[in-house]
């Protein structure tokens, strides 16, 4: 089964039916973490909402250990993660899409493994490519089969290194600036630990990153809500269809 963590602008999946929810309760949290069922011919998609579906739960206060957990339990073999994210890179421009390959952490404080209490023995997980690379190459032949039939051409970076902040503040320029050194493309909230999470359950695991904004200090320009708003409105629909040709290609051979 294919899961679909959504991020800021994602509430759905467009051509899909709303075929009920789960609420499962996990070692993790008193709150059972809610999974939303979507359906489409014989494929189902299970869906995970980060902040909650109100909106009101800040990246560094998600229960990640919770979500993931929570996805395993239920039978889901591959998650595709939907982030909302600036650019640094250039070529990240707002309304363009990125699928990363690399990540640098510099969130703190955040409960990122299974692996701390009652072990046999302390447990590593090979982290060298955080990113599953057989799933990124389905999502990305899916973004330009989706492209192809579109009437809006958008732009695809099939590479880049995501950094992870804190949040739920967004960074200084000098902040981004030292991004930009170390060499990440775009700067988001929540692809960590979540991204480790999935690999220490054996979970495939991709992102789909939407730019909704210039990271600070990139250009002159000044952060305008509405406008980053309706970036996110208008790539978030575009991103229904790139999760059915997603399905086709993984999940209905």
């Amino acid at each position: 089964m294919l899961a679909i963590i959504g991020g800021t602008g994602f509430d759905g999946i467009q051509g899909f039916k709303e075929s009920g929810f789960k609420r499962i309760l996990t070692p993790y949290s008193k709150d059972r973490v809610i999974i939303e069922l979507y359906s489409k011919s014989s494929t189902t998609v299970a869906v995970v909402l980060r902040h909650g579906k109100k909106h009101h739960v800040p990246p560094h206060k998600i229960n990640y250990r919770a979500n993931i957990w929570a996805l395993h339990a239920i039978g889901v073999e591959s998650i595709l993660a939907i982030n909302a994210i600036g650019g640094i890179n250039p070529k990240a421009e707002p309304g363009a899409f990125i699928i990363p390959d690399q990540i640098i952490d510099y969130s703190h404080g955040r409960d990122a493994t299974f692996y701390e209490e009652n072990l046999d023995q302390v447990t590593h997980i090979d982290f060298t490519d955080p990113f599953t690379e057989e799933l990124r190459q389905i999502v990305k032949d899916a973004f330009h089969a989706s492209n192809k039939n579109s009437n809006q051409k958008r732009i695809l970076l099939d590479n880049g290194v995501y950094g992870c902040t804190q949040g739920p503040r967004l960074e200084t320029a000098a902040e981004i600036n030292r991004l930009r050194q170390d060499g990440c493309d775009i700067v988001g909230m929540t692809v960590m630990p979540e991204a480790a999470l999935a690999r220490e359950l054996k979970l495939d695991y991709a992102s789909l990153a939407l730019c909704v904004n210039w990271a600070a200090g990139v250009t002159d320009e000044k952060l305008v809500m509405d406008t980053i708003n309706l970036i996110a409105k208008e790539g978030m629909d575009f991103l229904s269809d790139i999760i059915t040709e997603v399905i086709k290609r993984k999940f209905q051979n």
